[in-house]
Parts: C-alpha cells; sequence; structure tokens
C-alpha cells in the first residue's frame, strides 16, 4: 500500500520528522569541527549546540545554561534520578516515590535501591492521589525525590504537576516531571510548573530520534553520580562528543513546537475528539480510558469489548492506519498494560487496548480512513459472532 494511503496514527510512539529540521541537520552535518575545539571551526559548532540549546530551554520557560542533552528520554530519566539529585548544600533524597502508570524508562530506569522506591497509587481515571502522596511525605525521614510525568504516553491523561510540586516543596523534597508527551502538545513552565527537573525527546515533537535534554530549574541543582563519564561535555553532566546535528535539529523543532503551541493544539482537539465522536457512533460499547479528566489534545486510547489488541493492530494495518497497542518500549511485543493494570480496568479489557496518537501530519482524511478501518473491523468482528451463535 503507497504511503499517500496510508494513515499514520502513533505519533506518541514517534513523530515523523519535520522538513525544516532535516535540512537543518543535513547542514549541520557537513561542519567539520568537534564543539570542544578552540578553533573557528569547533567555535561555529558550538555556535549551533547553543541557538539549539536556547530554542530547547525557551519551549519550556528555562534559562538555556540549565539545558543538558542526552541521547534521549530514556537517557534523561536514568540522569535524574538518582539518590544524588540534590540542591547545593542540601541532602539527596533516600526515598523514591514514582507514578504507579510512569514510563519504563521511570520505573525500570532510576538508580534507587529497589527498597528506597514506592509507587504512588492512581485513580480509575489514571490521575495520582494526592491525599496518598501527602501522608507518604509527612511520614518520610528526610527529603524525598518524586517523579511524576506530565501526560502519560498510553492515555494521555495530564496529572496536576503544580499540585504535586507544591506538596512536595511543603515537605522539603525534590520534584522530577518527564514532559516527553507533553513537549509541543500543551505549554510547559518550569517556573510555573514549580518542579526541580523536567526531561525531554526530540522525536516526539519531529526531531531526530537519539537526542533527549534534561532541563533543571536553576544551577543550584546537582547531581553528582554521573551515567556517562570522562570529558566535561555537557557541564560534566554527560562525557562525549556531542551529536551536535542531531541537537541543532532538536532546536529547530523545539522551536516550530512553540511558535504554532496553541493552534496546533486546537486543531488536533478538535481531529480527536471527531475520531473519539465516529468510533462511540460505531460502537457505542466502546471504553475510552482517562475520558473523564485532562488528556493531550491529540490521544485517544480505547479498547472495543471482545477484541484484542492483535487482532485489532493487524486489522488497522491491513486497512492503512498505523497505530499502536500503547507503549512503544516494550520491544515491540503486544502485552498488557502496566499503566491500565494501576487503573484498576479489567485485564480482559486491558488486552484489547489501542492508542490513536495525532501530530503535524494528520489530515481529516486520515480520521476519516480510521473510522472506516474501525467500522469495518467491528462490522467483521459482530458477524463471526452471529455465525458463530
Amino acid at each position: 500500500m503507497a504511503a499517500s494511503q496510508r494513515s499514520y496514527l502513533d505519533y506518541n510512539a514517534t513523530a515523523p520528522m519535520r522538513p525544516e529540521v532535516a535540512t537543518e541537520m543535513a547542514r549541520v552535518f557537513l561542519l567539520p569541527g568537534n564543539a570542544s575545539s578552540v578553533h573557528a571551526e569547533g567555535r561555529a559548532a558550538r555556535a549551533e549546540m547553543e541557538t539549539a540549546r536556547e530554542r530547547v530551554a525557551a519551549l519550556v520557560g528555562a534559562l538555556p545554561k540549565n539545558v543538558i542533552f542526552t541521547s534521549g528520554g530514556t537517557e534523561a530519566n536514568n540522569l535524574v534520578l538518582s539518590p544524588s539529585f540534590r540542591h547545593a548544600g542540601k541532602a539527596g533524597a533516600g526515598l523514591l516515590l514514582v507514578g504507579a502508570t510512569e514510563h519504563p524508562s521511570v520505573l525500570a530506569g532510576h538508580r534507587f535501591a529497589p527498597e528506597a522506591v514506592e509507587r504512588i497509587p492512581v485513580n480509575a481515571q489514571g490521575t495520582v492521589d494526592l491525599t496518598w502522596l501527602k501522608a507518604r511525605l509527612e511520614a518520610a525521614e528526610g527529603p524525598v525525590l518524586v517523579s511524576v510525568q506530565v501526560a502519560n504516553n498510553e492515555t494521555g491523561v495530564l496529572q496536576p504537576i503544580a499540585a504535586i510540586a507544591a506538596l512536595v516543596r511543603e515537605h522539603g523534597g525534590y520534584v522530577h516531571a518527564d514532559a516527553v508527551q507533553a513537549a509541543g502538545k500543551v505549554t510547559l513552565d518550569i517556573g510555573e510548573l514549580g518542579v526541580d527537573a523536567l526531561t525531554l525527546s526530540a522525536h516526539k515533537i519531529g526531531g531526530p530520534k537519539g537526542t533527549g535534554a534534561v532541563i533543571l530549574a536553576s544551577d543550584r541543582i546537582e547531581i553528582a553520580d554521573r551515567l556517562i563519564r570522562g570529558g566535561g561535555q555537557e557541564r560534566g553532566y554527560r562525557a562525549g562528543t556531542e551529536n551536535v546535528a542531531a541537537i541543532a535539529g532538536f532546536g529547530v523543532a523545539a522551536q516550530i513546537a512553540k511558535a504554532n503551541l496553541s493552534e496546533e493544539a486546537e486543531r488536533l482537539r478538535s481531529l480527536r475528539d471527531e475520531a473519539e465522536a465516529r468510533l462511540l457512533q460505531i460502537l457505542p460499547e466502546v471504553v475510552v480510558f482517562g475520558a473523564g479528566t485532562e488528556r493531550l489534545p491529540n490521544t485517544l486510547a480505547f479498547a472495543i469489548p471482545g477484541v484484542k489488541a492483535e487482532t485489532a493492530l493487524i486489522a488497522f494495518d491491513m486497512g492503512g492506519v498505523a497505530l499502536s497497542s500503547g507503549s512503544a518500549c516494550s520491544s515491540g511485543k503486544v502485552k498488557r498494560s502496566h499503566v491500565l493494570d494501576a487503573m484498576s480496568v479489567e485485564p480482559a479489557l486491558a488486552e484489547g487496548a489501542l492508542r490513536v496518537s495525532l501530530g503535524w501530519m494528520t489530515t481529516k482524511e486520515d480520521v476519516a480512513r480510521f473510522a472506516e478501518t474501525c467500522e469495518r473491523l467491528v462490522e467483521t468482528l459482530y458477524k463471526r459472532k452471529a455465525n458463530a451463535a
């Protein structure tokens, strides 16, 4: 099937690279200098990086000097979630509290001992239990590091990050927010959120794969235990010669995302709502996860009762629609979502979970193709059931 006859609706896994990003990267790839060199060629490479740093910082209302480039969101999360994360002159955290619906790079990528990690429960809509969090913070001895994502990658559910951060600060703790899925889809300001660190990934906003960033709220924040040691690149937080072209591409993607944020969010919300309405019209029994709370404007997670995700994914793919059964970070396997388990979704229903995620190339035609394919899938399913009866 030709690309023009297919609809890519899996932006939460990765967004297609924007043409402006590819053009910028092609130009920077040809620059010969190492960004750590003092000669003119090295200074030119460094200038490309600093321009990108300014653009990425602007996307989240941060200072450029507090942007640390990494190989992606996973490395960024792994770097931050260390017992050595602290404000200068203060003690590091002895306990890590993570949302039960966090990305695997948080749940499995932190550097705390297993006995020093606890999961914050969520309600049926997927938002964290603030009452539980408050009680746990009050009972803790010493500083606590709390990690909660701004938006869930599977359901699109938005967390009350500012309220969480205020609670944690009140009890002398530190706050990290994984903003990988939220960046470019909702407004982010590190100061208004009140967190100590945000993490980002370029390929979710139309930039290159393999580039991300840690954004610190202040240069008074320290992470003593570094993941990649060696030279002094990225203020010593991340050794190794920088991927200047990819970083430059990240900067362009961030600049475009910020410039178009409000208009694009409204456009995507309209398309998402249309897809959801068509879905419920086709089969009112469809369950939309997180429907009763705030979600990303581009994300629709649902299940058709009685249909397994594997069956549906094949049907959609054959119908020219690329979507997902949840997180794309599980080695290509279709398995039940820990996110839906944490939301107390019935196992049989969770096994049928699908995710539609829209982005900068999505059109009304794509939504129509999704709805038509869904209608054929439902018709086929119920024909089989009727014949079997």
